[in-house]
C-alpha cells in the first residue's frame, strides 16, 4: 500500500496493512506535510506584528514561537471593520501546488490551515478578554467564531482542487487533568464551528485531523459528533491508554507518539518499547484506528535519540 492508501485506511477503520507512521529518518513517514503558505505582499507596520495585525514577543534565546503582547481585536466594536487576511490568495497555494505535483511516492497529503479557533480567540482578544467573552459577548463572540471558520471553509474548497487528502489544524484543550473549559461551554460555542468546516472538509473528500494537547477526554465526544476524524495527542498517560480505547477506539483515529511527558521522559528503554507497543495494541486493534509519531521538537523537551529510536523501532516493527 502507499502512504496514502495506509493512512486512509487507517482513519477509516478499512484495515491497512501496517501501522501507518509519522517518524524520523531513518524510520520514515507516510506523510507529505505542506502548509499554506504567508502573503508575499504582507508588510508588518510595526516589528513583530502578524497578518491578523497580532503584535508577537519573545525574549533573547527563547526556542519558542513567543507571546502575544499586542491583541488587535480587544474592543469588539472594531470587528465589523476588522480587515482579516485574505486566505483565498492563489499566492498562498504555489508551494502546496508543486509539493503534489512532486509526491511520486503517493503520500498521504496533509495540509496545515488557518483554524485555531481558542488560540486564535486569545491572540486577536487577549488571554482575559478571551475567556469572560461567552458570559459577556456571546453574541460577538459567535460572529468572530464564524468568521473564523469561513476563512479555512474558503481554503478548503482552494485545496480541494489539488488533490489534498486531509487538513490539519491545532488547538490546545487542555490542562493536565481537565479541559480548559466545560463540555458545556465548548458544545455551545467552538463545537459547532467545528462541525460546519470538518463537514465541508469531507464533502469536498478530505480527511480532518487536529492537534490538541492535555486531557481532553471529556471533549472528545464533542469533536467526533463534529466530525473529527483523527485526534493527534502528545499525552496520554493523564487520560488512560486503556480508557481511551474502551471509550473511543473505532470512533476516531489516534495519532500519537509514546507519552512525550512521563515514559518518554522517565521510563527505561524498555519502558517505552512496551508503551509503544500497547499504543499500537489498544488503539490499532479497530481494523486501524492508530497512527505511530514522534514529537518533533524533541530537544526542547529532553527526548534522546536513544529513546527516539527504540520508540520508532517498537512502531515498525511491534
Amino acid at each position: 500500500m502507499t502512504g496514502r492508501e495506509l493512512v486512509k485506511k487507517a482513519v477509516l477503520f478499512q484495515g491497512p496493512e501496517r501501522t501507518p507512521r509519522n517518524l524520523p529518518e531513518p524510520w520514515g513517514t507516510d506523510f507529505l506535510h505542506v502548509a499554506i503558505g504567508p502573503n508575499p505582499d504582507f508588510k508588518p507596520k510595526v516589528e513583530g506584528e502578524d497578518e491578523w495585525g497580532c503584535i508577537w514577543e519573545k525574549v533573547d534565546a527563547d526556542k519558542t514561537m513567543g507571546q502575544v503582547k499586542g491583541h488587535p481585536l480587544k474592543d469588539y466594536a472594531l470587528l465589523d471593520n476588522f480587515k482579516f487576511p485574505d486566505y483565498k490568495l492563489d499566492s498562498r497555494y504555489v508551494k502546496i501546488k508543486n509539493d503534489i505535483e512532486g509526491n511520486k511516492e503517493q503520500k498521504f497529503v496533509l495540509v496545515n490551515v488557518q483554524f485555531s479557533l481558542i488560540h486564535r480567540l486569545e491572540y486577536l482578544r487577549g488571554h482575559e478578554q478571551a475567556w469572560m467573552d461567552p458570559y459577556l459577548y456571546p453574541e460577538e463572540l459567535g460572529k468572530l467564531l464564524d468568521r473564523l471558520a469561513d476563512i479555512v471553509i474558503g481554503s478548503i474548497d482552494k485545496l480541494s482542487e489539488m488533490g489534498v487528502d486531509g487538513i490539519m489544524a491545532y488547538d490546545d484543550w487542555g490542562l493536565q487533568d481537565r479541559p480548559i473549559l466545560s463540555p458545556e461551554m465548548f458544545n455551545k460555542y467552538f463545537q459547532p464551528r467545528y462541525k460546519r468546516v470538518y463537514q465541508h472538509a469531507h464533502k469536498k473528500g478530505m480527511l480532518t485531523f487536529l492537534h490538541s494537547c492535555g486531557y481532553i477526554i471529556d471533549l472528545l465526544p464533542g469533536f467526533i459528533d463534529a466530525g473529527l476524524n483523527v485526534i493527534q495527542m502528545d499525552q496520554q498517560e493523564n487520560m488512560g491508554v486503556e480508557n481511551l480505547s474502551r471509550r473511543f477506539g473505532g470512533k476516531i483515529c489516534f495519532w500519537s507518539p509514546v507519552d512525550i511527558q512521563k515514559t518518554m521522559i522517565t521510563g527505561s528503554l524498555d519502558d517505552i518499547r512496551k508503551y509503544a507497543r500497547n499504543l499500537v495494541k489498544m488503539l490499532g486493534k479497530f481494523n486501524g484506528g492508530f497512527i505511530a509519531q514522534w514529537y518533533e521538537s524533541s530537544e526542547a523537551v529532553g527526548h534522546s535519540k536513544e529513546k527516539i529510536d527504540a520508540m520508532s523501532e517498537a512502531f515498525t516493527r511491534p
